[in-house]
């Protein structure tokens, strides 16, 4: 089953989809970015606000998030962490 992670301001991405969160900060982030805007593939889930994480997913998907990289990498492993220690007590 399909596990929704937040990535801010009540927006949600497909948790099977995500292929990476990394950080905007790097060049070749930045060129993919940059080479994506105005098109479909890019999803803003900033609400105006400063870019902190870049979200890759596997449909060639990119959402941008203002939440960090690691703040997003936590809410994804205790998604996963709860549904494993919910498989062990069944």
């Amino acid at each position: 089953m399909a596990k929704l992670i937040n990535v801010g301001f009540g927006n949600v991405v497909n948790s099977q989809k995500i292929v990476a969160v990394v950080s905007p900060d790097a060049a070749p982030v930045k060129r993919m970015v940059q080479s994506m805007k105005g098109t479909r593939s890019l999803v803003d889930a900033t609400q105006g606000r400063k870019t902190k994480a870049v979200i890759v997913t596997s449909d060639d998907y990119v959402v941008l998030s203002a939440l960090q990289p690691e703040t997003i990498a936590r809410r994804f492993a205790e998604a996963y962490d709860y549904e494993e220690r919910g498989e062990e007590h069944e």
